[in-house]
């Protein structure tokens, strides 16, 4: 007989859906008026913080990210709110000091972060031993992560060892992040069957529907014991981005899985969203909205994919995606087959574009391209031909170290260099990861606030 075991779900249309489907543009203001009826499903999480969302908001949305934070958690009280946190990359493309990394999870926990999903882009646990230490020190929930993916060298005896580390290290959960929905329904039952067997914590599983098998793996994880599932809204889901919440708790209603939430008032959300969505027409692909076979090959996850098509129309070579989709595989198999997720996915993405653009394999190597060479985001999964390292790095050689312990504390830094222009410490958070883009941000807020406040001095004064 089943053991009854209701799957929890974590709802994932305030970042990881806008994120795959309209280039993470979704404002602030178009989160907060649905917010409360989100607040009384019942998800175990909702996701809505993190990832690109960050570096999008101050650069493109003129946001500041912590007050989406802060507004988030007083508009939903009774929900765990969580983000993903890339590890000593924090929200962004490099590694960053330790003291940047332990002040802003303080301070994302003092916000309103109850769940911190920390993943390193390279499984690399020593780039996420810091962040996840950190989140335990403020008391919040910390999900270990693992990047899931296909090559030569990952399997279940590959990813056990991973999460046996993280759970060393003390987090409540794992989680198995299949970011470019490469995840078959017999691979997805074999690994969360194997980590539930080894393991005493919960077991998550995300992934996307680019492939079209996610729904397939979310049946067969929950038959081999998964705990809690990712899943978005149904207006936001499907393609690059998850399976449709909706759907899944059709599914398992009346089994021993019922997820026990309500489809009339997830209906009346996705309604919403529905009308939203058509706000952001212009930041939709047709390529995020197809299921293609293709992304078993290329690997390249929902973002990135979505991201991949801008540049090469930037550089209006957008007929050339399908010779630069053939050429990552190359890319990654010569870099070791790290998973593709930000940032290697950008990495192999870029570097795969410079190929075909070029005309000549590595007759252009993007400095990440060095960088990752040489060891500083951490460790290759696999080999790398040393042919391959001297056409990259010519006589240089990698570093064996934790990348951090290269860097020197910067948070002071930062507070120097930004001055006045920061008003608060989550401001100079925010210029410690992005500089440029945060100085400007700062500049445009201080702008508008002497506009507003002449404005008033011209009403009062009439």
């Amino acid at each position: 007989m089943i053991q009854k075991k209701k799957v929890e779900i974590t709802e994932t249309v305030f970042r990881d859906a806008h994120q795959s489907l309209l280039a993470t543009r979704m404002r602030t203001g178009d989160m907060l008026p649905i917010a409360d009826k989100i607040d009384q499903i019942g998800f175990w999480s909702v996701e809505m913080w993190g990832g690109a969302t960050f570096d999008v908001a101050l650069r493109f949305l003129r946001e500041c990210p912590w007050e989406r934070l802060r507004m988030l958690r007083k508009a939903m009280p009774n929900t765990r709110l969580q983000m993903l946190l890339r590890g000593q990359n924090l929200l962004g493309y490099q590694n960053y000091p330790d003291d940047v990394v332990e002040k802003f999870v303080e301070r994302a926990a003092a916000a309103g972060i109850d769940v911190f999903r920390i993943f390193d882009a390279m499984n690399d646990v020593r780039n996420m031993k810091v962040a996840i230490e950190a989140a335990l020190r403020q008391g919040k929930m910390v999900e270990g992560t693992i990047c899931y993916t296909i090559s030569p060298v990952h399997s279940v005896d590959y990813y056990l060892p991973l999460a046996e580390q993280l759970a060393e290290l003390g987090v409540q959960a794992i989680c198995v992040k299949d970011m470019a929905g490469l995840i078959s329904p017999y691979a997805a039952y074999d690994i969360i069957k194997t980590l539930k067997s080894r393991l005493s914590l919960p077991v998550h599983l995300h992934s996307h529907c680019t492939s079209g098998m996610a729904p397939m793996s979310y049946i067969m994880a929950i038959e081999a014991g998964v705990d809690r599932l990712d899943t978005a809204i149904s207006a936001l889901s499907q393609g690059t981005s998850q399976p449709a919440t909706e759907a899944l708790v059709a599914a398992l209603q009346d089994t021993p899985y019922d997820t026990q939430l309500d489809l009339k008032k997830l209906g009346e959300i996705a309604d919403y969203f529905y009308e939203i969505r058509t706000r952001y027409a212009e930041f939709e692909s047709a390529v995020n909205n197809r299921v293609t076979a293709d992304i078993l090959i290329s690997q390249i996850p929902g973002g990135m994919l979505s991201n991949l098509v801008n540049q090469l129309r930037q550089q209006k070579s957008e007929d050339k995606l399908d010779a630069v989709l053939a050429e990552v595989p190359n890319v990654r198999r010569d870099l070791g087959y790290p998973p593709l997720v930000t940032p290697t996915s950008q990495i192999c993405g870029s570097q795969a574009a410079l190929n075909v653009l070029s005309g000549k394999r590595y007759a252009v190597i993007a400095k990440e391209t060095r960088n990752y060479m040489m060891g500083f985001y951490g460790e290759a999964p696999g080999v790398i031909e040393e042919e391959i390292k001297q056409k990259i790095l010519g006589t240089k050689q990698p570093i064996t170290c934790r990348p951090a312990d290269l860097l020197q504390p910067g948070l002071e830094k930062a507070r120097k260099e930004v001055g006045d222009l920061a008003t608060s410490e989550e401001d100079v958070l925010s210029y410690a990861l992005f500089p440029n883009v945060a100085k400007e941000f700062f500049l445009w807020r201080e702008s508008r606030a002497n506009a507003k406040g002449a404005l008033a001095a011209e009403a009062s004064g009439s």
